[in-house]
């Protein structure tokens, strides 16, 4: 029988295939090691490779599109549901089949090169910048415990602490004074990776042509153009810009029944740090609707007087999502007015 659709449960060294033909029934669903998955995926040249959506999935899709496969990722929340009986790697395989087969299934594209290179500045970009306060309160603890307290601001404690390390005559013990030192140097060389990988991320936005054109949008500075991008690519994947900003969880929850509509806050779905720094962009141009004069600004100000802040921010951040989404489908430039 002729294989249409392979769903393959991806792991590190042992793979799960499972090949279904035209009507769905099962053809195979055996283990296969890495070195011989794409020399047995290249027998069947004419079907389509379905894979959830995860670590890895994207090195898959882009080498295997390359071959000239048609691939699906999936998102896992769609495969969960068709897992028939015990979980394990065959049944796996099996339900990505099945999700796949599904229509309207809404797939992801395989990130580029360019845009794994970008999110993976983000992710530890972010790690780094969540990871400073809990170094920055520990040290502030530890010289509470010897009565010692410094302004709150973080810049002057980390201008405070040479000091403190110098005066022999504050209390601190010898073996607190290396602690403190060593906790010293991390805060400091945890600032100076920080601001290295800032400037990657501006020399990524300079040379990239698309982060160039979003950067002119109010609100939009080097670190929203550039997760957009490595989010959304050039937009391709998806159908409207309504569907880029319900990915990002910037609509309505809807809990409608019997003809009753019933619309929530937002649904807080998918990309949580996009999500997080447009919200951010959004203030920045609510907070300076009565110094400007375009129209993002003027929509902005009226709908201020009507609903107040904190849900005008979350309407321009989804129309900020929206026309991002316009800029990089339709390759245009930003029109204030």
């Amino acid at each position: 029988m002729k294989v249409t659709l392979i769903g393959i449960d991806l792991a590190k060294s042992i793979f799960q295939v499972c090949g279904v033909n035209q009507v769905g029934k099962r053809v195979f669903n055996r283990q296969l090691r890495r070195a011989r998955l794409m020399a047995f995926l290249l027998q069947h040249p004419e079907a389509t490779i379905a894979m959830e959506a995860c670590s890895g999935s994207n090195y898959w899709g882009r080498t295997l599109q390359q071959h000239g496969f048609k691939v699906m990722l999936i998102p896992p929340q769609h495969v969960k549901p068709f897992v028939k009986g015990n979980k394990n790697d065959r049944n796996d395989a099996f339900a990505i089949t099945e999700a796949a087969r599904r229509p309207d299934l809404k797939c992801v594209e395989p990130r580029t090169l360019a845009q794994t290179d970008m999110i993976q500045v983000h992710r530890v970009l972010d790690r780094m910048v969540r990871q400073r306060p809990a170094l920055i309160n520990q040290i502030r603890g530890f010289l509470n415990d010897y009565g010692i307290v410094v302004a709150q601001v973080k810049e002057k404690l980390l201008a405070a602490l040479p000091d403190l390390l110098e005066d022999a005559e504050n209390g601190l013990t010898l073996s607190s004074r290396s602690l403190l030192h060593e906790m010293y140097e991390q805060w400091r060389q945890a600032n100076e990776a920080i601001k290295r990988i800032e400037k990657g991320l501006k020399n990524q936005a300079r040379s990239n042509d698309d982060a160039q054109r979003l950067m002119r949008m109010k609100g939009v500075a080097v670190k929203i153009a550039t997760a957009t991008i490595a989010h959304a690519g050039n937009g391709h994947g998806y159908k409207s810009g309504r569907h880029f900003s319900a990915n990002l969880g910037l609509v309505p929850r809807e809990y409608s029944s019997g003809g009753q509509q019933r619309l929530g806050g937002i649904t807080k779905r998918g990309n949580q740090y996009l999500r997080g720094l447009l919200i951010q962009g959004a203030w920045s141009v609510v907070r300076n609707v009565d110094k400007n004069d375009d129209r993002l600004s003027r929509w902005a100000k009226q709908l201020v007087e009507r609903r107040g802040k904190q849900k005008t921010v979350v309407a321009v951040a989804n129309k900020m999502a929206r026309i991002m989404w316009s800029m990089l489908y339709h390759q245009t430039e930003y029109r204030a007015n």
